[in-house]
């Protein structure tokens, strides 16, 4: 794909920020527009995340324009929206690779640019990364300026305001810039409060202040007054409260889009000392009415024809694993008075969306608060409800010691139906789902269980949902195989695997997914095959019958083969003194960078033709 760059005369000049910084303030709402018009014509053509974006084009100029980048660290929490930070650091011209395999990472990543100060992907990390980096550059003495920007969603999670609170207490000099994309603070937001922003950040504000705590810290009562009154300015403007008591120096909600506004109040709240919180107010998909009318929609595309009012149509294909699971839940809850379903922001990506409409008051949508949703849940249990928590397999490592503490300690009866199960694709190492079996195969009490079509997947959720402990259930993204369905109520023996063929001399010992894959493989070298649905409680009666009758037993999975299921096999063979030879395949000691799931599946030899290479150069 080729863009014309003659189309946009300041953009082509810009090829790190220093040359940002060769501009007048005056050209810097044309460099927006054009750096917007630039971002839209580059993802239409070739997918990516969009609507965040867009919102973000004048908060990405203003700081790159304010700050000595990259010797000042600016740091993008989660990263969705640090495509035009990308477009302005060196990267333009590639921008059209993003999240395609050796293309560029899908957020912020180190390995990829001096620019990207931290490797991200899962939300609300950017304040605490921010203050150690700001108290490293206090101590290094250079004037090193740190910078954090966070949306007000990665506010809601605790770990934000666990470093706010640790900000404020040692007094850092920090700014925090809080990207309002969703509260209603619209009436805060204007010319008067623009105007307010600026004095409330300037010298001469400033100056008075902390001029007035010198002169009037020994007189109590009169620095009492006077600190009221310092409040009551701020507070009949600004919602400043909270983040003032947390230590912050609060300046805002300003217009996000107003570039030149921006670049005012941040040179001004540069100088400052101390944590500085700078509230603004933008609109996710800004610049693009679709996108603005729907950001959910609009947050991450295929390609699309920007002059088209709607994205293409996908082709008809089988329902995905996460309708499956939506579905289910809609059906059980329609018999289940006690059923309760828990989910950290994810509602769409856990297929949760019928449900929330259909069953508003069993629907409980926590935020990005993963550790809040485990725990959540727990008390749900212990009052007698059936708790469900929807949460993708890279999320749930942030609930881990909840998981153990709160729910397995107590073996209390929640089900996690844990979506986005092994190789995810084109969001990377933060995202995929490579470590879930091994992280939950060593907590005593649970029950992990491995769907290998969307047949078993329902089987697996009822059983789950029915059992007296905790009870999880593994699955992918993409799409069901074409599996008929079975009636809601039915379950399957618990620890029980099933042989789907009888072969010679190699057993395939399969955990989810990967069965249809390995199933073609076992085809070429007339080998058994196993679907073993459970990783525990394991079906060690069905191990001792493949280790009579085989001499090698194979075992497939798409997670870690650390820790994994088929270390579940090799243990329990070792613990019974077995004599055979145990090939374990699935993803290797290593973070797995971002390309499609097909690719990454060839890659690794987990598709079809690899795994049966492996099998042939380990019978040999």
């Amino acid at each position: 794909m080729t863009i014309n760059l003659n189309d946009y005369p300041l953009l082509s000049k810009i090829n790190y920020p220093a040359d940002l910084r060769q501009l007048d303030q005056a050209s810097l709402p044309q460099a927006s527009e054009e750096l917007r018009r630039y971002l839209l014509n580059s993802v239409s053509n070739s997918s990516g995340h969009f609507a965040s974006g867009l919102g973000t084009i004048e908060l990405t100029v203003a700081l790159h324009y304010v700050y000595n980048t990259p010797f000042d660290h600016v740091i993008w929490d989660v990263g969705h929206q640090a495509y035009p930070h990308k477009i302005l650091t060196g990267r333009r011209d590639q921008l059209h690779s993003i999240r395609q395999k050796d293309g560029l990472h899908p957020f912020p990543w180190r390995e990829e640019s001096e620019y990207d100060v931290l490797s991200v992907g899962h939300s609300s990390t950017s304040i605490s990364a921010a203050l150690g980096m700001a108290v490293a550059a206090e101590k290094e003495g250079k004037n090193r300026k740190t910078v954090a920007v966070i949306g007000d969603g990665a506010m809601t999670a605790g770990m934000a305001f666990e470093a706010l609170n640790h900000a404020g207490d040692i007094h850092k000099d920090m700014l925090v810039v809080l990207n309002d994309n969703e509260m209603s603070i619209s009436e805060n937001v204007g010319a008067l409060n623009n105007h307010l922003a600026k004095m409330l950040s300037g010298s001469l504000y400033t100056g008075i202040r902390e001029g007035s705590k010198r002169i009037l810290k020994n007189i109590p009562p009169i620095k009492e007054l006077a600190s009221r009154a310092e409040e009551h300015l701020k507070g009949m403007v600004v919602p400043s409260t909270f983040f003032e008591e947390l230590g912050f120096n609060y300046i805002g909600p300003i217009d996000g889009h107003d570039v030149n506004g921006l670049v005012d109040t941040i040179s001004n709240m540069r100088s400052l000392k101390g944590p500085q919180l700078l509230h603004i107010a933008t609109k996710k998909g800004k610049g693009y009415h679709a996108a603005e009318q729907d950001p959910i929609k609009y947050h991450a595309v295929p390609k699309f024809n920007p002059d088209d009012t709607n994205l293409p149509a996908s082709k008809p294909s089988l329902p995905t694993y996460s309708k499956i699971f939506g579905d289910w839940l809609c059906k059980t809850a329609e018999q289940d008075e006690k059923l309760v379903a828990i989910t950290p922001a994810m509602r769409e990506g856990s297929g949760m969306v019928e449900f929330s409409q259909r069953f508003p008051e069993k629907y409980f949508d926590v935020a990005i608060a993963e550790q809040h949703a485990v725990t959540f849940a727990a008390g749900l249990a212990i009052a007698g409800h059936n708790a469900i928590v929807a949460i993708y397999s890279s999320f749930l490592q942030r609930g881990y010691d909840q998981l153990i503490h709160d729910i397995a300690i107590q073996n209390l009866p929640v089900l996690f139906a844990i979506d986005r199960a092994g190789i995810v694709g084109a969001d990377g190492p933060t995202h995929q789902g490579a470590f879930d079996l091994s992280f939950m195969r060593c907590i005593p009490n649970m029950m992990i269980m491995t769907p290998a079509n969307e047949r078993e997947c329902q089987l697996m959720l009822t059983t789950g949902h029915k059992a007296q402990g905790p009870a999880a259930v593994r699955y992918p993204r993409g799409n069901g195989t074409g599996e008929a369905l079975p009636d809601i109520n039915e379950t399957i023996e618990i620890g029980k695997g099933r042989v789907i063929v009888e072969g010679k001399n190699i057993a395939i010992v399969n955990f989810g997914t990967t069965l249809a894959e390995a199933s073609k493989a076992a085809e070429a070298i007339n080998a058994t095959v196993v679907d073993m649905r459970f990783v525990k409680p394991l079906d060690e009666t069905l191990i001792d019958d493949l280790v009579k009758n085989h001499p090698f037993l194979v075992t497939v999975e798409d997670n870690a083969i650390a820790g994994g299921a088929g270390s579940a096999v090799n243990e329990y063979v070792l613990s019974q003194a077995h004599a055979i030879k145990v090939l374990n395949i699935g993803l290797p000691d290593s973070f797995i960078k971002h390309g499609t799931q097909q690719e990454i599946h060839f890659e690794l030899g987990l598709d079809s033709t690899g795994i049966l290479e492996k099998i042939k150069a380990f019978t040999q």
